[in-house]
């Protein structure tokens, strides 16, 4: 089974979002809701991203002639409505997928533990290289190191992953704790997770940040959700 077709079941339940401990715009921590899905174990790869340029006729990513050469890493350099165009092209191969929320991708990335700084627990793991950086100074591949209690492989770590939400440091305050799904509108989108630039500095589970929907950075990949 390709990469980009593995899937690990997100179940449903109540969890702490945020932290008391970051930014101000982390706070206050609240209990949160969050329905069963699936999520990718892996963030999309460039051999996905390839298929569906060639499919749909779409502009390839920032640096993408590089990046197609490594076919095992994330794609990146993606806009988050790089990212929507993509999700609708597997709508009409028969494979509907969306991106996450941020309480999804925080609930994931938790994996049933609440209060846990990272992922993997409350210590950055070994297999992250030193500083946070690649030897490469590039993403990694997707299956480096240990999946987390879900299963989900380089989540907090490898890219910044776009969220579907659109982004309020004032969100929390006013947050439902029924499935939340962000502001109404906004600016910016709301991302989620370290980078290969920055791993440990943004790899907390509650750690947020956003960007303009329309910016192509080379460490912004995506990684998608889908109901049953």
């Amino acid at each position: 089974m390709a990469l980009d077709e593995v899937f690990a079941r997100i179940p449903e339940g109540w969890f702490e979002m945020g932290s008391d401990e970051g930014p101000a715009e982390e706070r206050p921590v609240h209990r949160v809701w969050v329905e069963a899905f699936d999520f990718a174990v892996y963030p999309v790869t460039c051999v996905a991203y390839a298929l569906f340029l060639r499919a749909s006729g779409h502009a390839p990513p920032r640096d993408w002639t590089l990046l197609s050469t490594i076919p095992d890493r994330p794609v990146v350099g993606v806009s988050w409505f790089d990212c929507q165009a993509y999700c609708r092209w597997r709508a009409s191969e028969g494979s509907p997928v969306r991106l996450p929320s941020e309480a999804e991708w925080e609930r994931a990335a938790r994996g049933g533990i609440d209060g846990q700084m990272y992922p993997w627990g409350n210590a950055i793991p070994a297999w992250i290289p030193e500083g946070g950086r690649g030897p490469l100074e590039a993403p990694w591949p997707v299956t480096l190191g240990e999946p987390n209690p879900f299963g989900l492989f380089g989540i907090a770590a490898n890219v910044h992953e776009w969220c579907a939400d659109w982004y309020a440091s004032d969100y929390y305050r006013v947050s439902a704790s029924d499935q939340p799904a962000g502001p109404e509108d906004g600016v910016r989108r709301a991302s989620r997770g370290g980078s290969w630039r920055h791993a440990v500095t943004m790899s907390r589970c509650a750690a947020r940040s956003r960007l303009d929907p329309s910016y192509r950075y080379t460490d912004y990949g995506f990684r998608v959700a889908r109901q049953r």
